[in-house]
């Protein structure tokens, strides 16, 4: 198929396709079949598969990429150390020069993850800045209590973060509120993003319920065989601290704990079994608050590949 409407954009012409949905819902598959048949490169929404060397936990699957002998391009994957921080800032720069990169080759931006508030803030055309420390902000904060700064970064993101270390951690509670409350601020231009006009093409992947606990857990189950212990062991031999495993959540905050002998292998797999289902519920509760802002986005059942490609073709 011939590329159809990247040259010569109005703002209301479709300039990017959006793939969104719960955890282990199929979503790099539809998106690498897009970009073969659309001429398109994949942009990753994920706040986790930013790092290097968190492979199996993440979900990465870097083997879906590989079509019909074909290697589709995909970006904000691998791009940093596991020992660096990553924030929504940075993913809004990055987002911003892989568009620009792909929109100016001619080829077609594709969206895809299930990382809410990184989606929402392209759908929705952030405006973000580079928030440095505020030290009146953080005296203010310094007097609530965690519940207080709970409620306080909650009226800002509107849902749990994807790390709950988000929200036990005080330092780390009160740099996300810092950060969220400046992001919007637009009454000073100078150090936002330089941010294109966007237009997508928004398509949800929904499973039914019992279905994608399932697929939830047969991943969980093969990425344990196929050595996601291994990979958390490795990144503490690397030098990654306990707290800092912690902190991405998930996978990486309960196989250290079994590593650490706190939890039975079996305990974790059952608790983490838990919690990814419950992270993929929080996920759906976000993309419906999305919708509630304004975000038309089509919801396909599963794999359903060509209602998706008509959808598109229809809005093109």
């Amino acid at each position: 198929m011939k590329n159809p409407a990247i040259r010569g954009l109005s703002i209301m012409e479709k300039n990017l396709i959006v793939i969104l949905g719960p955890t282990a819902s199929g979503k790099t598959s539809l998106a690498v079949r897009l970009a073969r048949e659309f001429d398109g490169e994949i942009i990753s929404a994920d706040s986790r598969q930013v790092y290097r060397g968190m492979d199996l936990g993440t979900g990465k699957d870097l083997s879906e990429y590989e079509m019909e002998n074909r290697a589709i391009p995909y970006h904000l994957i691998n791009v940093i150390d596991p020992v660096e921080e990553f924030n929504l800032f940075e993913f809004q720069r990055l987002f911003v020069q892989s568009f620009l990169d792909i929109t100016g080759r001619k080829k077609w931006p594709i969206l895809v993850g299930g990382t809410g508030l990184y989606l929402e803030s392209v759908v929705l055309n952030y405006r973000l800045r580079k928030v440095g420390e505020d030290r009146q902000l953080r005296e203010r904060l310094a007097v609530l209590d965690m519940d207080a700064l709970r409620g306080l970064y909650l009226s800002f993101a509107g849902n749990a973060p994807h790390n709950k270390t988000d929200m036990t951690d005080r330092s780390r509670l009160v740099r996300a509120i810092e950060i969220l409350s400046h992001a919007r601020d637009a009454s000073d231009a100078s150090d936002l993003v330089a941010y294109p006009e966007i237009s997508p093409i928004v398509i949800g992947v929904r499973w039914e319920r019992s279905e994608l606990r399932r697929r939830i857990t047969r991943r969980l189950r093969d990425r344990i065989d196929a050595g996601l212990i291994g990979e958390v062991r490795r990144l503490k031999e690397e030098g990654l601290s306990w707290e800092r495993l912690d902190a991405f959540g998930l996978e990486y905050r309960y196989i250290s704990l079994f590593l650490r002998g706190i939890l039975t292998e079996e305990e974790m797999f059952k608790t983490l079994e838990t919690r990814i289902h419950q992270f993929a519920k929080r996920q759906d509760t976000w993309f419906r608050r999305m919708e509630r802002k304004g975000v038309d986005i089509h919801w396909i059942n599963g794999h359903d590949y060509e209602e998706m490609k008509e959808h598109i073709h229809t809005l093109l």
